[in-house]
């Protein structure tokens, strides 16, 4: 945890260099009344409401309804203020959320709490993270580099594509990455996130997209849409594969596979190169207390964390597998691990 806290604060762009203050929402507390309910509903963002993510939703939902014997509800949305919104008001007891979007329910409703986090290859939180990229097309990344290194200087004045200013690698670290970098330059030594919001004549960038989901930020830039784009490697996984260089370093080119899903259906061959990679705190599976009886609550943790759950190739999915999911192909000893609140403080830095 102390080297992932380490590399979220410091921001350091690999290669390249070397709150929210709504009113808690009151929610009554299922956990101390003991009450409980015959249907649980979780919430999944929109990278994850696809219908190529079908089955890897379902497949959750098995776990939930075999570990608490209740009915489970699916909810998909197109909107991130939406799951955040659900899970903080109640209207959703689960939903699997970036770190951005915990932290953003948790400052709504402090009975917002992290369920569980996949873990990282190693089967520990020592490396429990995924990467925020910067990429540019195939053929264009050449002015993004200064002798052998990669750097940003040229993204200013492009046109960029976030995903939403509630994705964590789709908005938040790479936002605040560009802020620390330009800032030592005295021409930008006064940007802030918030310059970046909006694209303009005047502004850092003359045209900012937000692309809704990290598949839609790639759609961006793949059909021309913007010059620059930030999403993630989790999140088009499905759709991508490495073409050369070494994954999740800057200078790797992916291209788009053939028979990929939508909305990557009409890009098959369509290439992108990384020229910025950042670690990211994992993203939890969180819960809302408020909602979920504390036996529910146990029952969900202890399944989880099973090994039933962890060896379960619907879930966390071979290596090379051809299937969609959700989280990272199973290369070592991934699996679910609970986490407390302040483990996402690193996140909450980025805000502040």
């Amino acid at each position: 945890m102390k080297k992932i806290a380490t590399i979220i604060v410091s921001l350091s762009m690999v290669a390249v260099m070397a709150g929210c203050g709504a009113k808690a929402v009151d929610v009554k507390d299922a956990a101390s009344s003991g009450k409980s309910k015959d249907t649980i509903t979780i919430a999944w963002l929109p990278n994850e409401s696809g219908a190529d993510m079908k089955a890897a939703r379902e497949e959750i939902g098995k776990v939930i309804e075999t570990a608490t014997g209740k009915k489970v509800e699916q909810k998909t949305t197109t909107d991130y203020t939406i799951t955040v919104e659900a899970l903080a008001s109640g209207n959703a007891d689960l939903a699997f959320v970036g770190p951005q979007a915990y932290v953003e329910a948790n400052a709504k409703n402090k009975k917002v709490q992290p369920l569980v986090v996949p873990s990282g290859e190693s089967g520990t939180l020592d490396d429990a993270v995924y990467y925020s990229w910067l990429n540019v097309r195939k053929g264009e990344e050449a002015a993004y580099k200064k002798d052998s290194s990669f750097v940003i200087d040229p993204i200013a004045g492009k046109k960029m594509s976030f995903v939403s200013n509630s994705s964590t690698s789709g908005f938040k670290v790479p936002s605040a990455g560009i802020v620390t970098y330009f800032s030592k330059i005295d021409k930008y030594k006064s940007l802030t996130g918030d310059d970046l919001l909006q694209g303009g004549k005047d502004k850092f960038f003359t045209e900012v997209l937000y692309g809704g989901t990290h598949q839609g930020s790639a759609v961006n830039l793949l059909t021309g849409k913007a010059d620059v784009a930030a999403f993630c490697d989790t999140c088009v996984a499905n759709y991508v594969e490495l073409s050369s260089g070494t994954a999740n370093k800057p200078g790797a080119v992916y291209k788009v596979k053939k028979g990929a899903a939508e909305p990557f259906n009409t890009l098959e061959g369509k290439e992108f190169s990384v020229i910025s990679v950042t670690p990211v705190l994992n993203s939890p599976i969180a819960m809302n207390t408020g909602t979920l009886s504390a036996e529910d609550q146990k029952k969900l943790k202890d399944a989880l964390t099973s090994d039933a759950v962890t060896n379960n190739p619907k879930v966390f999915l071979p290596k090379d597998s051809k299937d969609s999911g959700m989280f990272r192909q199973k290369t070592g000893k991934e699996k679910f691990l609970t986490v407390e609140d302040a483990w996402f403080n690193p996140v909450r830095e980025l805000s502040k």
